[in-house]
């Protein structure tokens, strides 16, 4: 099972969309991928992302390579995953190397 395939289901961890969750709807090179929200769902605009800056989770959905935001929103509405994407995560957004110890 690779972590990084189209259609798994990841978590933002940079950036001003950081704690929101994505899919993966094409792999650009080793380093990049496409990635959509959509953003009527969670609030993720379809756009390039390094592959640093997001977390795969477990849950994958079925789309194919490239696919639309009204196939992604199709997809997740079969799988049952609508309430799942609406969910933010907490990202802890200051390194540790600057948290003062008591």
């Amino acid at each position: 099972m690779p972590a990084i395939e189209v259609g798994r289901i990841c978590v933002k961890i940079a950036g001003r969309e950081a704690g929101r969750k994505c899919v993966i709807v094409d792999i650009i090179d080793e380093n990049y991928v496409l990635i959509t929200g959509p953003k009527s769902l969670s609030g993720v605009k379809r756009r390039r992302c390094n592959i640093n800056h997001i977390e795969p989770l477990d849950k994958k959905i079925d789309i194919p390579k490239g696919a639309s935001d009204e196939e992604v929103l199709k997809a997740l509405e079969q799988a049952g995953l609508i309430e799942f994407m609406k969910e933010r995560i907490k990202i802890r957004t200051t390194p540790m190397i600057f948290v003062k110890k008591a």
